[in-house]
């Protein structure tokens, strides 16, 4: 099955991660691939990091052109790529039974990595295997290939008064 978070609203990661506690208490194996976000520490890898039936991989150097981001373009398109391989060695690895791949849809808009190349993974996802994908501006062609997909809609969000705990 393939679900998508979408849309500008807060919650797309959460919503994931609430799918993985679910997956994670009937017994499943489950691995959140984040593209974007990182280096930094969020209240889930803290958590998960006490249940070794879910990992986390930081597959990103961070926001991209905002926040006082000053990396170069070329670094986190490159950082971009190599997270795509990594998720499709973990996908055909056939060791979960949810993957989440964070963020990829922010990464394609971006342009870090390609639409078409992330459809080629998706299209080798075994059968019996879930697969989340979240971040803002969902592609068409994803959500046509999805068996869900979820809109969050902003209402009202105080970025700047983030809390630690809630936001991240």
């Amino acid at each position: 099955m393939i679900i998508i978070f979408t849309g500008n609203g807060k919650g797309k990661t959460t919503a994931s991660l609430g799918q993985a506690v679910r997956s994670l208490g009937e017994g499943k194996k489950a691995i959140m691939i984040q593209f974007v976000k990182g280096p930094w520490k969020s209240g889930e890898d803290f958590f998960f990091k006490q249940n070794p039936k879910f990992e986390i991989i930081k597959g990103g150097k961070g926001f991209v052109g905002i926040m006082n981001d000053r990396l170069p373009f070329s670094i986190h398109k490159k950082t971009a790529q190599a997270t795509l391989k990594t998720a499709e060695k973990k996908i055909l690895s056939k060791k979960y039974d949810l993957i989440i791949l964070d963020e990829i849809n922010v990464a394609v808009g971006l342009k870090l990595i390609s639409e078409k190349n992330v459809l080629k993974v998706l299209k080798k996802l075994p059968q019996g295997i879930d697969i989340i994908l979240t971040g803002r501006n969902a592609p068409k062609k994803f959500i046509d290939l999805a068996d869900i997909a979820t809109e969050m809609k902003e209402i009202k969000y105080k970025f700047r008064q983030a809390k630690q705990g809630v936001e991240y």
